[in-house]
């Protein structure tokens, strides 16, 4: 049977049509994804993340033992900062992608994919060289609060200054009377807030911000607009567009990669990649022709496979149909041509400047 969540039974009193979600029961749309989409482009949505993995990793040399561990740098960031980081094979490909959030150098707390929380744990647990990681996945549950009125919204059920949480930052305090940790992140390319809370209190805390969210047009979302959304931002999706076949550097993902950094794992595999070149990309391409692309079609040029898409959607916002792929680094300039086969059919394409989805 599935994994549920805490807020499982108040989806199924919201008429969510419910998925099996790696291995989870979840909630796919409540409406429409177009609708969901929208209201998170224009207003505030909801989203239950509980899914996800949190592990904790404490005492001296926590920050440390977790620097060994991601691509990314914690010396770099402050206490109350977060940053995006791959948790990398020798070969430079992913484990995992995470958010490392670092309360202190004594206590970092790590938040993992659903699919990959058991997976994860073990990987920790085997290369910690110093703190050990405890498995704190079922110690929490996570609202996402997204939009450009999740601000207002979050701030009206909380006395924390919200103005003075940036993005990539986070604060602890309590949101509709429940303990929280607030943090100014997410996945949809819209500002908004990830609340971590005990999972006894998750229906008061989504009980409270749909009831208060009515002003501002709230509406619970599903993983079908999540998609989209971060689909729109080329927000890599692991088990699509990253994975242990794949390396940081090929994913467009080098930001996140701190080469010049005390050793950790995959860093000597992508400093060799980076000397020789990389040979493949993932690039956005917007299809020019009929149709619409998707995960696994693939790419040819020239009449011959030289790549695959690894997401693809008709953009809500965009209203175009737009896709992700790896293509061979020839093909990976703004303006190349391709042809993605869609059913058979090959249908023509063309790299654009990534994300497909900006602001008015």
């Amino acid at each position: 049977m599935a994994r549920r969540t805490p807020l499982n039974e108040a989806h199924r009193k919201l008429g969510a049509r419910m998925v099996d979600f790696a291995g989870w029961d979840m909630p796919v749309q409540y409406s429409s994804v177009i609708g969901e989409h929208e209201a998170v482009r224009n207003a505030v949505g909801l989203f239950d993340v509980s899914h996800m993995g949190e592990v904790e990793f404490s005492g001296p040399g926590a920050l440390e033992t977790v620097n060994a561990l991601i691509s990314n740098d914690l010396a770099r960031i402050s206490d109350g900062q977060a940053v995006y980081a791959g948790l990398l094979n020798e070969q430079g490909t992913f484990v995992d992608d995470i958010v490392a959030y670092r309360f202190s150098p004594e206590r970092i707390f790590i938040c993992v994919n659903s699919s990959n929380r058991e997976k994860d744990f073990a990987w920790m647990k085997e290369h910690a060289k110093g703190v050990k990681p405890v498995d704190r996945g079922d110690d929490f549950a996570q609202i996402a609060v997204q939009g450009p009125k999740a601000g207002g919204l979050v701030q009206r059920l909380t006395k924390t200054d919200t103005s003075k949480i940036g993005t990539y930052r986070f604060a602890e305090g309590e949101v509709a009377g429940v303990k929280s940790i607030i943090s100014r992140t997410g996945y949809t390319g819209e500002d908004g807030f990830e609340l971590y809370c005990a999972p006894d209190d998750a229906v008061k805390l989504w009980d409270a911000l749909l009831t208060e969210g009515q002003q501002d047009g709230v509406k619970p979302c599903g993983l079908g607009a999540r998609d989209s959304l971060r689909t729109e931002m080329k927000y890599a999706l692991y088990g699509n567009d990253i994975d242990d076949q794949h390396t940081a550097l090929e994913a467009g993902l080098g930001w996140i990669v701190k080469l010049d950094k005390a050793a950790f794992i995959g860093k000597d595999a992508l400093v060799a990649q980076k000397a020789a070149g990389v040979k493949r990309k993932l690039v956005g391409f917007e299809v020019t022709g009929s149709g619409i692309p998707r995960h696994g079609y693939a790419i040819h040029k020239d009449g011959k496979p030289v790549g695959e898409v690894t997401s693809g959607t008709m953009g809500p916002s965009v209203k175009k149909p737009i896709g992700i792929g790896y293509v061979p680094a020839e093909l990976a300039a703004e303006g190349s041509t391709f042809d993605v086969d869609v059913r058979g059919r090959p249908v023509p394409a063309v790299v654009v400047k990534t994300p497909f989805y900006k602001k008015p």
